[in-house]
């Protein structure tokens, strides 16, 4: 199939090695910062999230998370131009959704005489949560929602990545806690360009099940 968007996914892969010299311009982040914010969830929660790792010290602070597990994925953190945190909120409260149904007023896109009714779609959220009020199975479904758009955004952008569930939750939990604010952490993404020669994944063909197999047209 001839179409820029499929070129693009068949190009994507997941980088294994990263070139330690190239980082990204600041007017493709500031693209892929906003298409992040602009990603869908579930009544428009946005129960999310992005903490950037982009400083040498910010570096150092998640290369110290790997100290007790999954240290393969230790390497691109320092290697890797940047690496993103997807946080999600484990306790989503009708306070938080106020915020979204209070800038859905400010923005134009709800009435204000409408406010308590817009609170409508918290229903979702509270069939989700359980008696401790505990919500991180829904919510970090949601932040894969943004980490899948994030994926084809940086598909489109030419920017290569890697998604990394082999981090360590509870030392990302202990060294980020401030920027965390009470948000758990247990994906990360490491993005830049990857290194031509010794990224064997990138000359690897493209390989996924047919399409019989995965889509059926009723």
């Amino acid at each position: 199939m001839n179409h820029p968007i499929i070129t693009d996914l068949n190009n994507r892969h997941t980088a294994k090695k990263y070139d330690t010299s190239k980082r990204i311009p600041q007017a493709e982040l500031d693209i892929l910062y906003e298409a992040m914010r602009l990603s869908a969830s579930s009544i428009n929660s946005q129960p999310w999230k992005f903490i950037v790792i982009e400083s040498d010290e910010a570096k150092q602070r998640m290369h110290d998370t790997f100290a007790n597990k999954f240290q393969f994925n230790q390497p691109h953190i320092k290697a890797a131009s940047h690496t993103i945190l997807f946080a999600h909120n484990p306790h989503y409260t009708r306070e938080d959704y106020a915020k979204v149904v209070d800038k859905g007023i400010a923005d134009g896109r709800t009435k204000p005489e409408d406010r308590e009714q817009a609170f409508g779609g918290f229903a979702f959220a509270e069939l989700n949560t359980d008696e401790s009020g505990d919500t991180a199975t829904w919510t970090k479904s949601q932040t894969y929602l943004a980490l899948g758009n994030t994926l084809h955004v940086l598909a489109r952008l030419g920017i290569d990545s890697t998604p990394m569930e082999g981090v360590d939750g509870e030392l990302i939990g202990e060294i980020f806690k401030d920027e965390l604010g009470g948000f758990m952490c247990e994906v990360a993404l490491a993005i830049g360009y990857h290194h031509g020669e010794e990224d064997y994944n990138a000359a690897l063909p493209k390989s996924r099940l047919a399409m019989p197999d995965v889509l059926t047209v009723l």
